[in-house]
């Protein structure tokens, strides 16, 4: 189990992320568009440095649903490999078996 106060933190990061997409997507295209002068493209760096760090989605760290654990994540199920692998033997992943041979 991840302390809360990281939990907490990640979601605070997503829903910075999501609050300046927008801004941050235009401020890019603008930043490399060839259309526009040197000095508007320099604007649009100077505007989209100036954003806050946590709106870059690389910012943010995939986190187990259940609890939180951020080593060990398997993007398919959107768990860690522990609590994946608990809920494989209880049978309460659908389509998932364990193999024997």
């Amino acid at each position: 189990m991840a302390k809360t106060s990281k939990i907490m933190k990640q979601r605070k990061r997503e829903d910075i992320v999501e609050r300046f997409a927008e801004r941050r997507l235009q401020y890019k295209k603008d930043s490399v568009n060839p259309h526009l002068s040197q000095e508007e493209r320099n604007a649009a760096m100077n505007r989209l440095q100036a954003l806050p760090r946590d709106a870059s989605p690389t910012r943010l760290r995939n986190r187990d649903s259940t609890d939180g654990r951020p080593r060990g994540y398997l993007r398919k199920f959107g768990l860690s490999r522990i609590t994946m692998r608990e809920l494989a033997h209880r049978g309460e992943l659908p389509g998932v078996t364990k193999s024997s041979w």
